[in-house]
């Protein structure tokens, strides 16, 4: 059904994966109305992934904790603003604010007794097949009753920045950027096997960067890495990028490495060559989407190696992997023994094999010219 949208909102009330994912369904919903003015919904601080987005008219930020009564004047400015809310998230919140701002909503809405009421102020949106659907695919799916978008789905970069004057001297022509925190702890390689591997590519001449957050708890893994690795060609940059900045430097690797965060779906965006380093989450909700990927789950839910396009995601070879829970101990700083146990050799291996690649394909580029 064709229907023509005038405004239209898209809630992405969450952390920066869920909002890098979200641009799909942004790109989608222009393409989809061309005319119409789109503007996204999101936390303070998650906007960043947004800025420059040409498919997108104005960020409209919420702090995460705000009560209702704090957010009154927001309220106010929203109600019944649009013609459709597009609610990519399942909280009670990001539905209430859509019920507020839009006429007509379609959202993701739980299966159970516990989604009644969402059923009721939302469009149907039929659920797409299998057990486990990508993130990405699920919201992109919000378009659905209007005959959705089946091309490649499109990851948006945020604008880039230039960086540092003087990281930018400091880098080789050839460079591999290591993320090392993770936000939770179940999601964490451990920084010693980080720290090893960056010491080896060092050794054979590829200068490492190693990168992390502004907050004290970022800083201090990142400077345990870099101390551990204690090589010249290994750069700590952990807090001294914004957004903008830090997809610049991907979009110059040579390779990324790292565990499930947000910054390894934003490399996968930048078309970089990602070693993706999964634990206890299934790869087929929250696994790095490959550039130009069709609009199909890339991934299976296990396998010790799974390369797609240009990702290659590894595995823990335990069972239970993967169990989709918050660890081996279920708390957000449990270990977990899939990623404890996966070898720092086997990172290496991969690593050097796509460094290898592309070092062969430079060579290969020059003698034809």
């Amino acid at each position: 059904m064709q229907e023509n949208f005038q405004s239209i909102l898209v809630i992405a009330t969450r952390q920066l994966g869920d909002v890098l994912v979200t641009t799909p369904l942004i790109h989608a919903a222009r393409v989809q109305w061309p005319q119409a003015r789109i503007d996204v919904l999101g936390f303070k601080g998650t906007m960043g992934l947004l800025q420059g987005n040409p498919d997108l008219d104005e960020l409209i930020e919420v702090d995460a904790g705000a009560g209702w009564r704090r957010s009154m004047p927001l309220i106010r400015r929203l109600w019944r603003r649009y013609d459709l809310a597009l609610i990519s998230q399942y909280s009670d919140r990001a539905h209430l604010y859509g019920w507020m701002a839009a006429r007509q909503r379609a959202g993701l809405v739980p299966t159970g007794r516990s989604g009644w009421w969402k059923r009721l102020l939302n469009r149907r949106i039929p659920r797409l097949p299998g057990d486990a659907v990508h993130v990405l695919l699920e919201k992109q799916n919000l378009l659905s009753p209007w005959g959705g978008d089946a091309a490649p789905p499109l990851v948006r970069l945020p604008q880039r920045h230039a960086l540092p004057a003087e990281l930018e001297k400091r880098l080789a022509r050839r460079y591999v950027v290591m993320q090392v925190p993770s936000l939770v702890r179940y999601k964490q390689w451990p920084v010693e096997n980080f720290a090893q591997v960056a010491r080896a590519l060092a050794a054979e001449g590829t200068q490492v960067v190693l990168t992390g957050g502004p907050s004290p708890a970022d800083r201090a893994l990142v400077a345990q890495a870099a101390a551990l690795a204690d090589a010249p060609g290994v750069i700590d940059v952990a807090g001294q990028l914004d957004l903008q900045a830090m997809t610049t430097l991907l979009k110059g690797a040579a390779l990324y490495v790292g565990p499930d965060t947000s910054i390894t779906h934003l490399a996968a965006a930048c078309g970089t060559p990602v070693i993706a380093l999964y634990g206890p989450i299934d790869p087929r909700l929250w696994g790095p989407w490959p550039v130009g990927w069709p609009a199909q789950q890339p991934y299976e839910s296990r396998g010790p190696r799974q390369a797609r396009g240009n990702i290659v995601l590894l595995q823990g070879s335990q069972p239970c992997v993967p169990c989709n829970g918050a660890g081996c101990d279920k708390h957000v700083n449990s270990r977990s023994d899939c990623l404890e146990t996966m070898a720092p050799e086997r990172v290496l291996s991969e690593a050097r094999g796509i460094l290898c690649a592309a070092a062969a394909e430079d060579e290969a580029r020059q003698s034809t010219l």
